[in-house]
């Protein structure tokens, strides 16, 4: 895919794309640079125009740490596309290096609008905010998945 602008490819392995930032924690391969996206991602703020993150948040611990930090290095109106395994099906809990678990409801935090980040945002120490572009679920032999885009709001 040709793409103008920075694109990113978060928690790839071996699935790596032709002309975006491809990164993942394991790098054996020279196309992907080496990232633990449990810690401060390698970017300045409002960087990226899209992110892609496919069946990687799943694997990290903090909710709040990975938005906030997709959040933070999206340019405004940027976008982050996720795919994850929804709790609606048993697929979500059957892999063991999954960490956290998702459903549609768990994005409310991050949702502009939405009175569940309006309340908790302060206080649980979340910044991202997002608004929901697109919202599917997909059937999968591992059980239902969600992909979901968001578009970054930033002031």
């Amino acid at each position: 895919m040709i793409n103008d602008g920075v694109w990113w490819n978060i928690g790839c392995g071996d699935a790596t794309l032709v002309g975006w930032v491809n990164l993942d924690r394991h790098a054996e391969n020279p196309a992907v640079t080496q990232c633990d996206l449990e810690k401060p991602w390698p970017s300045e703020d409002s960087l990226a125009d899209y992110i892609r993150a496919h069946d990687i948040i799943e694997h990290l611990h903090d909710k709040i740490f990975t938005m906030n930090e997709a959040w933070r290095v999206l340019k405004p109106g940027g976008l982050m596309d996720i795919v994850v395994p929804t709790t609606e099906g048993s697929g979500a809990f059957q892999d063991t290096t999954r960490v956290s678990f998702w459903n549609r409801r768990s994005f409310l935090y991050y949702e502009a609008g939405s009175p569940y980040r309006d309340r908790f945002a302060a206080a649980y120490g979340i910044k991202a905010k997002f608004l929901v572009k697109h919202e599917k679920i997909e059937q999968t032999v591992d059980g239902p998945k969600l992909r979901i885009t968001l578009e970054a709001v930033k002031p």
